[in-house]
């Protein structure tokens, strides 16, 4: 045993700190590519000191030789050395392992004192330690929440003005963490509808720009082809310009670790800019195996003109409908009622009595059960089936029962709720049930009406292949997608085999879309139904199938992906062409009538906005491109709502079409919409990362 060396980069309170400088992770002060610092209570066996920095390992990992050293220190080793700082045998990074379970487990247990022992003298495990500073640390509540009452800059001021469509690299992060002396004007070809000046008198504070910061995200792969869970969309080469995270997938290394979400917008991939870049290379970069090193800028909301409003108020404890044009909690709404609720605890330590619980058809946390007798139960306002999207500010729309019971746990006397409750219907008998949302109409009916020109730089050309082959010879195909999937695709080729004969042919690509099979129309059929179809027509001895290739211009030119196999390569690392599937942009390419649009109805109260921000329209460099939501803000009735994802197009605005607008047509019709817009997308899933 030895007794290591106590990392310490304050005096134990707060006293001249910035929040800026502080480690969500560690609450000390270091470099963004340091180690992080802890304060170790106990001596440390010397099989778990990092033989580089002498301190308990951080991310272990194991050389082929036999040694142990923290991700950090042997990756910074690495890049000047090519050999194992102990026994100077030859090394890459590549050929480390994460350490065993065993190991990282005992890391995990060393007990660690609060960084802020001044004020708090919580010893807990290492592992504990980043909860306790987000959820149950004083001074690092309080260090945050001086943070959060410093005026940030506009949303404007942080985009600030682009010559190329982007920013660079130094101009960016001047533009996100400080704030210009003047408000710049909107750049070109964005609108924000977001942000909406109101007319009406009232007393409601009046919401100017988005506030938003840039943070910085590490993600680790235990295995070079596991997926982080993102869903990416964007890029130099399509409208949204930015590489934005359009989804989180559910139970993913990205959301359990928790930091990142839907709308964040990613700068830079272990500092390589990604400001002009096409789709295609900054998937390839976020694919890279081990760490990830993200920057992201992230949108918390809008930021209050009244100075009063700079402290929260505390929310009543009666129910108030924020999203009901008439104030009626039990209105008849799509898809339901967003409530704010408070519940008043006795002494801290009371059980709110709440049974909470994920379902596996959506994400986030809802109420299953509450306990009889219980405080919320006695205070009647919280309903079985409600969904919560917010304790205590913390966001909960893509949370876990086990994140908001640590808040829960965490909070003082009060604890503030923001949920949404299904609207309510009155059934025949005077009864009354929670109302499901009107189910779409069936999906071989939704093809589109709206006819319209792919993006600028994308288009499509249909391919046919005729041959003879014998009865029993398959075409050798695999595929995926079909209408009733969730994105509701079209059918999709994921790999042609070698054994086929459509092999041998060669024209019939990975990620061409099947139009039709002995003029028999694949493109609005289930998957099964496809499936049936082609098994059917490929019985017989001549087979015609037509198919669909997208194109990217950008794609074509791009000298590190000259040709179709070398973007294969980007679009999937791995070599299980089972689990294939196409890059975002593959989709954009392809002609109106192939695809799936859906209706989306939003309220909102006078006062409020939509909540999304979109990019398209008429510009001189690209001509008409289509409309696509580029951000949807944190607190608004498009984020409450949760079917608008950043990337959509929007084809309708309350059934008039969206071609041939521009920007000056598009904002008053939007804004002319008080208390309700119906807005008709399309929506493609995002990259998988």
């Amino acid at each position: 045993m030895a007794m290591t060396e106590t990392k310490i980069a304050g005096s134990g309170s707060t006293a001249g700190l910035s929040w800026a400088r502080v480690c969500k992770d560690c609450g000390q002060q270091h470099e963004g590519q340091e180690s992080h610092l802890y304060e170790y209570q106990d001596d440390v066996d010397d099989e778990l000191v990092c033989h580089i920095c002498l301190q308990p390992l951080l991310r272990p990992m194991d050389t082929p030789c036999g040694h142990t050293y923290c991700f950090h220190c042997l990756s910074n080793f690495l890049k000047e050395q090519d050999f194992c700082p102990v026994d100077r045998q030859r090394l890459q990074l590549h050929q480390c392992r994460p350490s065993s379970l065993l190991v990282r487990n005992l890391l995990d247990k060393l007990s660690v004192m609060c960084p802020y022992h001044a004020e708090c003298q919580q010893q807990m495990q290492r592992c504990e330690l980043q909860p306790h500073l987000h959820n149950r640390c004083p001074a690092f509540r309080r260090l945050r929440e001086e943070a959060e009452k410093r005026k940030r800059p506009s949303w404007n001021e942080l985009k600030g003005r682009k010559c190329d469509g982007e920013l660079s690299g130094d101009a960016k992060h001047s533009a996100v963490l400080s704030r210009n002396s003047t408000r710049d004007q909107p750049e070109p070809g964005l609108i924000n509808p977001a942000y909406e000046e109101s007319e009406d008198v009232d007393n409601t504070p009046l919401r100017s720009s988005l506030v938003a910061e840039s943070n910085v995200v590490e993600l680790f792969r235990e295995e070079p082809e596991e997926e982080l869970g993102l869903r990416i969309v964007g890029g130099k080469d399509t409208p949204l310009g930015n590489i934005v995270i359009q989804e989180i997938v559910r139970d993913s290394p990205a959301a359990r670790d928790g930091r990142l979400a839907p709308g964040d917008h990613i700068l830079e991939v272990n500092d390589i800019s990604l400001a002009s870049v096409p789709h295609a290379r900054a998937i390839a970069a976020l694919r890279q195996p081990s760490l990830l090193r993200l920057t992201v800028m992230q949108e918390k909301g809008f930021k209050s003109r009244d100075p009063r409003c700079d402290h929260h108020p505390p929310l009543s404890t009666a129910s108030q409908p924020s999203h009901s044009p008439h104030g009626n909690a039990t209105s008849n709404l799509n898809p339901g009622t967003v409530l704010q609720v408070t519940l008043m605890k006795s002494q801290r330590t009371e059980p709110l009595g709440i049974k909470l619980i994920r379902k596996s058809d959506e994400s986030g946390v809802f109420i299953l059960d509450l306990l009889s007798g219980g405080l919320a139960a006695r205070d009647g306002k919280l309903r079985n089936n409600d969904k919560v999207l917010a304790i205590n500010g913390h966001d909960l729309r893509h949370g876990t029962p086990e994140s908001a019971a640590q808040i829960i746990q965490a909070s003082e006397v009060r604890v503030n709720f923001v949920v949404m409750r299904p609207a309510e219907t009155t059934e025949e008998g005077g009864s009354s049930r929670a109302a499901r949302r009107v189910p779409e109409p069936q999906y071989f009916r939704r093809r589109s009406t709206y006819m319209k020109d792919p993006p600028g730089g994308f288009s499509s050309q249909e391919k046919t292949v005729s041959l003879k082959k014998e009865p029993r010879l398959s075409l050798g195909i695999t595929i995926a997608g079909g209408r009733d999937c969730r994105s509701r695709l079209p059918v999709y080729i994921t790999s042609v085999q070698p054994v086929g004969c459509l092999h041998r042919d060669g024209t019939i690509k990975r990620g061409d879309i099947l139009l039709s099979i002995n003029s028999v129309d694949l493109t609005q059929l289930t998957y099964n139904e496809a499936v049936s179809a082609l098994k059917a027509q490929t019985a017989q001895s001549q087979v015609a199938l037509r198919v669909i290739q997208t194109i990217s211009e950008d794609s074509d030119e791009d000298p590190e992906a000259t040709n179709k196999d070398e973007m294969d390569n980007l679009e999937d690392p791995r070599e299980d062409g089972l689990n294939w599937t196409p890059l975002w942009t593959c989709w954009l390419g392809l002609p109106s009538h192939m695809h799936w649009c859906r209706d989306i109805v939003l309220h909102k109260t006078n006062n409020e906005s939509w909540g999304f921000s979109i990019v398209g329209g008429y510009e001189e460099s690209h001509g008409q491109q289509p409309f696509f939501i580029k951000t949807i803000v944190p607190g608004t009735p498009a984020h409450f709502d949760g079917r608008l994802k950043c990337g959509d197009e929007i084809v309708a605005v309350n059934g008039a079409t969206t071609v041939g607008m521009n920007n000056s047509s598009l904002i008053p019709m939007l804004k002319l919409q008080k208390n309700k817009v119906t807005l008709t997308v399309v929506s493609w899933p995002g990259s998988s990362v």
